[in-house]
């Protein structure tokens, strides 16, 4: 139990973080950030962007293959930065400072996503009916209105009524929509600040949206919990709230609903959802639960009757094309804003 223990005593996970040598999309940057540690972990595509075989695998610092959903860790050590022990009292917001998968870069349009049932779950861009999916414009946005991805080590288990919601799981790891000021890129590895929290539900089953922010925006330490994000970006909630609502409209599907009458639930509350979805990650990864098609193969949590090798790793990673001389349109095919009546 060598290497599981300190995910099952902790209930977090291993330290690490760093955004990944990652494809920037057209227009995008990343700029240099403020304390930034070495990068630990940096990704590797296969095929051509905006194409169905498109797929972003991810390797860490020793250059070996993982699995961004299961071997990232959730929670950031709080008692090393940069290999130096840390002065809790210096900075106890440590203690709530998650690690993030930047899967949708703000502002972009394609509907990329971590590929929960593929084996090494690398970010792929979603698709519908074998075309792939981008998100519409809805006045007065252009695409997703914050960097968007997930909390690593997390899934919400559709076999599991969730309390407050009395809903189940919607089959993915909990979604973050991070509020800074920087355009991220797909596959970067940030730390974040858990703000808050928001229930939406889609068609039936609960998909949570946690409200963060990059430690290492310049404005992150202003931010506490959601009472400031009300103050400091006013707006930015509702028009999230808004997002999230009418974003399937123009597809001709229903706006989606929300629990608690659509409130943003504070930090308190967030991280209690968290936990709550990292103990489901955990009998995942030990088949104490029933997963359906989610492929649970990892090379870091060594008693997981789902461990592979390496070796094992890097087969997965060649029997994908790595050819990148097929064209392909980039993302230019989501310009048409859409004007919703009331």
């Amino acid at each position: 139990m060598r290497v599981l223990l300190p995910i099952l005593r902790t209930g977090w996970g291993w330290r690490a973080w760093a955004p990944a040598a990652a494809r920037l999309p057209p227009g995008t940057s990343t700029g240099p950030g403020p304390h930034r540690a070495m990068a630990l972990y940096r990704t590797e595509e296969r095929g051509q962007p905006y194409t169905p075989d498109y797929r972003l695998f991810f390797k860490n610092v020793a250059g070996d293959y993982i699995s961004p959903f299961h071997d990232i860790p959730l929670r950031v050590d709080s008692t090393e930065e940069n290999g130096i022990p840390t002065k809790r009292a210096r900075n106890d917001e440590y203690e709530t400072l998650f690690n993030m998968v930047v899967e949708v870069p703000r502002w972009t349009n394609a509907k990329m996503e971590i590929a929960t049932k593929e084996p090494l779950n690398p970010i792929k861009q979603d698709t519908k009916d074998g075309k792939l999916r981008y998100v519409a414009n809805v006045f007065p946005h252009k695409g997703y209105i914050w960097n968007y991805g997930a909390l690593p080590q997390t899934w919400e288990d559709p076999c599991r009524k969730d309390n407050s919601t009395d809903c189940c799981g919607d089959n993915d790891p909990i979604d973050v929509c991070e509020i800074g000021s920087k355009v991220l890129s797909c596959g970067e590895v940030i730390r974040v600040k858990i703000l808050g929290i928001l229930a939406l539900i889609d068609q039936g089953e609960t998909d949570w949206k946690i409200i963060a922010i990059n430690v290492n925006d310049p404005e992150a330490s202003k931010f506490h919990d959601i009472d400031d994000v009300k103050k400091y970006k006013p707006g930015y909630l509702e028009a999230t709230l808004n997002w999230l609502r009418f974003y399937k409209v123009p597809e001709g599907k229903p706006e989606n609903q929300f629990a608690f009458n659509g409130e943003f639930k504070n930090k308190a509350f967030a991280l209690e959802v968290i936990k709550s979805t990292h103990e489901c990650w955990k009998a995942l990864l030990m088949k104490k639960c029933d997963g359906g098609a989610i492929n649970c193969t990892n090379v870091q949590v060594c008693d997981s009757p789902f461990h592979c090798t390496q070796e094992e790793a890097r087969s997965i990673v060649e029997l994908v094309s790595s050819s990148l001389n097929k064209e392909s349109n980039e993302e230019d095919t989501e310009q048409v804003w859409h004007f919703l009546g009331k």
